[in-house]
Formats: C-alpha cells, sequence, structure tokens
C-alpha cells in the first residue's frame, strides 16, 4: 500500500468506521488507544497520516511531536472531535483536518480522500531520525516526552513540543534504540531554547544505566564525551542555535 495511517482512538464505532475507510481508499492503518503507544509508534515508523482522538488525555503532544519531524516526513493529522472540543486548540496543535464525532463514513471517506493528495508515501527506507527514541521529563506530575537527538555518556541533546520550564534539574527516563534497556536518573538543564530543544546533562544515574549507556555507545561507535561542560550550580540560558552534547 502506497499509504499508512496511526489512529488513536478507544471509542469501538470510530474504529469501524475508520477501518472501513481506509480500507477503501488502501491506506494501511495501525490502531492504538493511548498517547505512550502512539509516541513509541510513531518513532519507530513513519505514517502518511494520523488520525487522533483530541477527547483522550494529552492527545495534543502527539499532534505536537508530529510536527518536529522534517517537512518532508510529517504526517497529515486528522483531528476527531466531539460536541465540547475546542476546535481552536487542535489546530494550535498541529492539526490539520477536523473529522466530528460521531464519525460518518461517507464523510470520513471524503475526507481522507481529499487530504491523500497531501500525504507522503510510506516510504519503508526513508531517512529516519538519527536516534529513534523518546526521552520522558518529569514535571511535577506530567512526563513531558521530547525526541532524543543527540546522546553520549554525559547527556542528552533533545526536541520537545514546548519549552521546558525554568527547572534546574529534572528526572528523566528512555529506553535505548534498538534495546529493552531503561535508562533513569536525574539530569541537569545546562541550556534551553524557546523552540523546545534543550540540552541536559546526567547529574545522577543508576550503576547498571551508566553501564548500558557505555555499551551502546561504544557499539554505535559515538563519542564518549560531550562538548557541552557544566560547573557546579550551572544556570539555565537561551541559545539561538542548537548546541551538541
Amino acid at each position: 500500500m502506497a499509504f499508512n495511517a496511526l489512529v488513536m482512538c478507544r471509542e469501538q464505532q470510530s474504529q469501524q468506521v475508520l477501518a472501513a475507510a481506509t480500507e477503501v481508499l488502501q491506506i494501511e492503518q495501525t490502531l492504538c488507544t493511548s498517547v505512550p503507544e502512539a509516541l513509541d509508534l510513531m518513532v519507530r515508523k513513519q505514517y502518511s497520516a494520523l488520525v487522533l482522538d483530541f477527547d483522550l488525555p494529552h492527545t495534543e503532544l502527539v499532534a505536537k511531536m508530529a510536527r518536529l519531524a522534517p517537512a518532508q516526513n510529517r504526517p497529515v493529522i486528522f483531528a476527531m472531535i466531539g460536541a465540547r472540543t475546542e476546535i481552536g486548540a487542535t489546530f494550535q496543535a498541529g492539526a490539520n483536518f477536523v473529522l466530528y464525532k460521531p464519525l460518518v463514513g461517507d464523510q470520513v471517506l471524503r475526507s481522507l480522500r481529499a487530504a491523500r493528495v497531501f500525504m507522503k508515501p510510506d516510504r519503508r527506507q526513508s531517512s529516519r531520525q538519527k536516534l529513534e527514541t523518546l526521552v520522558y521529563l518529569q514535571l511535577g506530575i506530567v512526563a513531558l516526552p521530547a525526541m532524543v537527538l543527540d546522546l553520549t555518556q554525559e547527556g542528552v541533546a533533545l526536541q520537545a513540543p514546548e519549552p521546558l520550564p525554568p527547572v534546574q534539574e529534572v528526572p528523566l527516563r528512555f529506553v535505548l534504540p534498538g534495546t529493552t534497556h531503561l535508562i533513569e536518573g536525574m539530569g541537569e538543564v545546562v541550556w534551553a531554547d524557546d523552540s523546545g530543544r534543550a540540552g541536559i546533562l546526567f547529574s545522577e544515574l543508576p550503576a547498571i544505566s551508566r553501564k548500558h549507556l557505555k555499551a551502546f555507545l561504544a557499539k554505535r561507535g559515538s563519542p564518549q564525551r560531550t562538548r557541552v561542560r557544566a560547573t557546579a550550580g550551572a544556570k539555565r540560558r537561551k541559545v539561538s542555535q542548537p548546541v551538541s552534547l
């Protein structure tokens, strides 16, 4: 199939309507039911379209993460909304089209057909992110996902869907790409900018996390040290260009 779509939805009626429409248009569909699952699938595979139920909590994070992809790889985003959903918020998050619930087969079919001209074909060998994984920053009770841009033994450079709040240290966790090894600990925010990019030095990592990280980087032939240095009590600072760790 030339096109594929990631559908995030829990309502059986909506799932059935979308499955029928994508089958008619020969769009390969992957179904998930939660934000973490959708984010995980997005970093593993490129999708032509995202169909997201904005009545689910924190759906806007999925749309915002999708907008971080290079322009040539960005999916078309459909926002499924109910009567009480604020339509402006869906477009602010990056939605391109709106599907009103309860979904009606003919209307969904027309919307998907109209949007197909903007969809990118499912190129299995297309260029991917340098590191296909997400890092989660624990900000109070909220876990903010961000794309890993660069990784060394000393820290991580990331792209978040929104600017980081003014914190100096933050708990973080991520799975090393291609493994099941979870890296978790504390990080010191040494730089950040208004686009959501940031550099974080590991301030506390368990011995097992450091062991897995060292082995992973050695296998990839990655640099063992970062070019960013931080002194005790380093302050958050703004930068106009990305800084490699």
